[in-house]
């Protein structure tokens, strides 16, 4: 008996679908943004590591720290992937496209590259792992690092 015909248990791909899913409204509802509502996709110790390797534990943070560095910002997503083999224990996925919004003096911005990485567990985000290019682009708007030529347009 294979485990896609046994009660309660349900095949890898429906697994892995839901927590795709769940993942891409959790970020749909964060980047409102709604910490508090975004919260209710995570389990209570929830492990984040924002870029620069900065620790979080909550949603929350997440949103404090994005209201310090752009006046404002969200994810135009491209694509979501969860890796073969998910389980309801744990599925990994990834969330992957670019940032737009606008830089704290009001510049605009869009293609700043993110990767997004999750651990879902029975239904709830319980590792959320994040980079993307901000830190490079901000360091070119300061002067201190030469721009690169891009295909993907300048916004720096």
């Amino acid at each position: 008996m294979n485990s896609a015909s046994k009660p309660g248990i349900q095949p890898s791909a429906e697994i892995g679908r839901q927590a795709g899913e769940l993942v891409e409204e959790f970020l749909r509802i964060i980047m409102i943004p709604d910490p508090e509502g975004a919260r209710a996709f995570t389990a209570p110790d929830l492990r984040i590591r924002f870029t620069g390797g900065r620790e979080m534990q909550e949603p929350a943070d997440c949103s404090a720290f994005n209201a310090g560095r752009y006046a404002w910002v969200k994810k135009r997503f491209e694509r979501t992937d969860v890796v073969a083999g998910a389980t309801a224990d744990e599925a990994i996925v990834y969330n992957i496209g670019t940032l737009y919004g606008a830089w704290p003096d009001g510049t605009p911005f869009e293609g700043n590259r993110y990767v997004d990485r999750y651990v879902v567990s029975q239904g709830k985000i319980v590792e959320m792992q994040v980079w993307n290019d901000s830190a490079e682009w901000l360091l070119v708007r300061a002067g201190l690092a030469q721009a690169w030529p891009s295909p993907m347009g300048a916004g720096a």
